[in-house]
């Protein structure tokens, strides 16, 4: 029996994807991340689908549920938040799936820092301000390579989606104006994109870490950082008048 690692979207139980959802009707047994996974989602869930919450489980609790369901006939959903492929700790649970010879699939999911985007109404890569984004965390439990502090990868000056760090502000923005943006820099922070209870604090890296103090703002919140934000930017060439292309022929200047 096939095995689904389905990623839940950011929040908004109408952000599965359709695939992801008829799965969820579907199974037998439903394994979701409960820190994170929005619990309405679990309302598609059919009558006597056995549902584990695994933010109290360890890996070899998680995988022993996975194991005893398959070798039932059973169907397994493993529900993860945004997309599975982003901070999911996934591969850990495919390794082990393959020891046991059990087949696994993956469907992805919108990430968060895309559902920050829809939140906020903005274009991560503008023309002539930033083409590049960059995913990543500052480091905590979980270390980070020092090539990829924030403080060096402040030095491309692109466009920065944080996770898992707006408990640690202050020093997120130390390394960012230490890595080399300047303190006027834009930054956005939103908390739980795509929920009812989603909020939004815009700022500067000087001022976001002032702006945020009564905001009770200490968990699942993205960073954002970037000059887009300030929304100064060229035209896309792709729809300028002038511009040819394979479906376009453009007008002389």
């Amino acid at each position: 029996m096939l095995v689904s690692i389905v990623g839940a979207g950011p929040g908004d139980p109408e952000l599965i994807t359709v695939k992801g959802q008829n799965l969820l009707k579907r199974a037998d047994v439903i394994i979701y991340a409960g820190s994170l996974v929005n619990p309405s989602l679990l309302e598609f869930a059919k009558n006597g689908c056995a549902v584990y919450n695994s933010a109290s489980m360890t890996l070899p609790e998680v995988i022993d549920v996975i194991v005893k369901a398959v070798a039932e006939g059973k169907r397994v959903v493993r529900l993860h938040t945004g997309d599975p492929a982003i901070y999911g700790a996934i591969q850990e649970q495919m390794d082990e799936l393959k020891k046991h010879n059990i087949e696994y699939e993956v469907i992805p999911g919108v990430s968060s820092f895309l559902a920050t985007a829809a939140a906020l109404k903005q274009e991560y890569t503008l023309p002539g301000v930033s083409q590049t984004v960059i995913i990543t965390r500052n480091e905590g439990r979980t270390p980070v390579p020092s090539r990829e502090s924030l403080r060096a990868l402040a030095a491309h000056q692109s466009t920065m989606c944080i996770f898992l760090s707006v408990h640690m502000l202050q020093q997120v923005v130390d390394e960012l104006i230490a890595g080399g943006y300047d303190k006027t820099t834009p930054i956005a922070i939103v908390q739980k994109a795509s929920w009812p209870e989603q909020k939004i604090v815009r700022a500067t890296l000087e001022t976001i870490c002032e702006e945020i103090k009564d905001k009770d703002i200490s968990r699942t919140a993205m960073i954002v950082v970037s000059k887009v934000l300030d929304n100064d930017y060229e035209l896309s060439r792709l729809y300028a008048p002038e511009f040819s292309h394979g479906y376009r022929k453009g007008s002389e200047a």
